[in-house]
């Protein structure tokens, strides 16, 4: 995999002022651990005063200002301009931000975000890469709106290729670049979705787990698969239920955990499976604590090439739990991942569900913590910030 643990020694960067720009991303649950905690983490540890600029949809502005700015007080929110197709629209407003703050670099958090960044006089642009954006929207349909279905290979071919520096999730993005971009240099840092704080700081016990376990009326012997997420296409849910249907059909004492909003698809499963099927919709500050009542994390999607660049933080919060995941081939760099560390089992290979010890979860609780937190990558920020074009 190349994932490295790195040195947490403190490096000062007091005389660099960076903006962590958004576009069209509105406040959830990865939000917080995959923007806010990085902006928290850059100006706390690394000492680089970053300020988070947010242009959300003017659909609930207000509400999801608040929510940003409870979680993040000297962020800066501002409205877009209706229609992501219009996404250009809104650089005068980032020009007049960075006239007034004069920013040495900013970190875009998207293709879209990256090109707004490059219309600047900003010296440094960073693109944060998430994912394979062109083919996603390709794959998805992510976006109804055809000039900018068109223009979205070039846009993100143009952040990859013109950035000062670049942020990776997966040396699987990598090799997309490479492959779809002729991208040639070495300047980038892979840094996979890490952990938000929570979960870094669950009380992880016999006891605590036990509690977990009685809040969902669990029994002793109860095995519990849990599912958490969004249940969007993209997730794969026939995969899913095809994996799942027989493994409850086996025994009473499987159940499956949904962590999620209900639709047809759960209640399909239901009304097949009575009193095996539990759905909970909490809030991000709970879901450590009900992803540790389980015994198995869900990861299964289809291959295409979203996936198989992708790096889902549910692979991190379910190691984080103790859980072992039942993952899918060729996603991102987890599928090697979890062969390598013997953490779970390739979804076609799994055969007897059986409780996790408190052992083994600890054991598993222990990688996340080694290869999933934002201070394992401290170098790598680092990399990221001092940066220089020779």
């Amino acid at each position: 995999m190349g994932w490295k643990g790195h040195s947490t020694h403190s490096r000062s960067f007091i005389n660099t002022v960076i903006f962590y720009l958004t576009f069209n991303d509105a406040p959830s649950g990865i939000f917080s651990s995959q923007v806010i905690d990085v902006v928290k983490f850059l100006s706390t540890e690394l000492k680089a005063k970053t300020t988070l600029i947010a242009f959300i949809s003017i659909r609930n502005f207000f509400a999801n200002r608040k929510k940003i700015i409870s979680e993040l007080p000297d962020s800066l929110v501002l409205p877009m301009i209706p229609g992501v197709g219009r996404w250009k629209y809104n650089l005068p407003a980032l020009k007049v931000v960075c006239a007034i703050k004069k920013p040495s670099a900013i970190i875009g958090r998207s293709v879209l975000a990256t090109n707004l960044a490059m219309e600047t006089n900003v010296p440094k642009i960073v693109y944060d890469g998430r994912g394979a954006i062109a083919a996603e929207w390709s794959e998805y349909n992510v976006v109804n709106h055809k000039k900018l279905q068109e223009e979205i290979f070039h846009l993100e071919k143009k952040a990859v290729l013109n950035s000062s520096y670049r942020i990776a999730v997966s040396n699987e993005l990598v090799k997309y670049w490479e492959k779809e971009f002729n991208y040639t240099q070495r300047s980038h840092s892979v840094i996979p979705c890490t952990l938000n704080k929570v979960f870094e700081e669950l009380l992880f016990t016999e006891d605590s787990i036990s509690t977990y376990r009685s809040r969902l009326s669990l029994h002793q012997e109860d095995i519990i698969f849990v599912y958490s997420g969004s249940i969007a296409g993209w997730q794969s849910f026939n995969l899913l239920y095809d994996f799942v249907k027989p493994v409850l059909s086996r025994g009473k004492k499987n159940k499956l955990l949904f962590l999620s909003d209900k639709d047809e698809n759960i209640l399909k499963l239901e009304n097949e499976f009575a009193n095996q099927i539990i759905c909970k919709k909490v809030k991000p500050s709970e879901v450590p604590s009900y992803l540790a009542a389980a015994d198995y994390g869900l990861l299964i999607r289809e291959k295409s090439v979203t996936n198989k660049v992708a790096s889902p933080v549910k692979f991190a919060e379910y190691l984080a739990c103790g859980l072992k995941v039942i993952i899918s081939d060729e996603l991102g760099d987890y599928t090697d991942f979890v062969i390598k560390n013997n953490c779970g089992y390739r979804y076609q290979e799994f055969t007897e569900a059986k409780t996790i010890t408190l052992s083994q979860k600890q054991t598993i609780r222990l990688l996340a913590l080694r290869f999933f937190t934002k201070k394992t990558y401290t170098a790598a920020y680092q990399q990221v910030i001092s940066y220089k074009k020779n």
